[in-house]
């Protein structure tokens, strides 16, 4: 079976958003366009606490961006973004949610942070996703959502790993681009990983 993945499509990766993916609301008539197509539509929601360690805030005299050492993971520090029961972290407006039958939220553990859907960054613990999936009869994934060179990438990358045959569907995805460049390489490890463009 078939299920369409969408990756962290909420308030704070959206433009305004304290973590604005560039054209981050763009993909949702494309996804929404997508959604009824499929049998089964699960979605991510970074779900943080607000003193996660990836906080710039969160860690005195250092800017976001900046890189540092978190619980023995590289880490880059991010804008306070996606906080627990915030307005950040709600699903953005016309992401039709009647039609995503699981939500796998992530990042809670203020220790380490989860770019992946189905495991943190150090695969120290699931969410459980991945088990889920296979329970459901699932064998191939689609995936959009934000951002294709941080969360997308991780979670394509754990889903082929985890023996999933996985596409990502590029008109619906949209990438931060810290660096120029970071979308077209994150592309092509997906692809040298196994991953179909679609």
């Amino acid at each position: 079976m078939k299920a369409l993945l969408l990756i962290d499509i909420q308030n704070d990766f959206m433009p305004g958003g304290s973590l604005a993916v560039p054209g981050g609301d763009q993909i949702i008539p494309r996804v929404s366009e997508l959604m009824p197509k499929y049998d089964l539509v699960v979605a991510t929601q970074d779900w943080h606490p607000e003193n996660h360690g990836s906080f710039a805030n969160n860690h005195p005299g250092k800017n976001v961006f900046e890189q540092i050492s978190l619980d023995g993971l590289p880490q880059t520090l991010w804008p306070t973004h996606c906080v627990q029961n915030t307005g950040g972290a709600l699903f953005a407006p016309g992401l039709d949610t009647r039609l995503i039958q699981r939500v796998f939220t992530k990042g809670m553990n203020p220790q380490i942070d989860s770019y992946s859907g189905l495991h943190d960054n150090g695969h120290r613990a699931s969410t459980g996703m991945g088990e889920w999936l296979q329970s459901q009869g699932v064998t191939e994934l689609h995936v959009a959502g934000v951002a294709t060179d941080y969360c997308v990438k991780f979670t394509v990358l754990d889903a082929l790993t985890e023996g999933f045959q996985v596409s990502l569907i590029t008109d619906a995805c949209r990438g931060v681009n810290l660096q120029p460049g970071d979308v077209e390489r994150a592309i092509k490890d997906m692809q040298a990983a196994g991953c179909k463009m679609m």
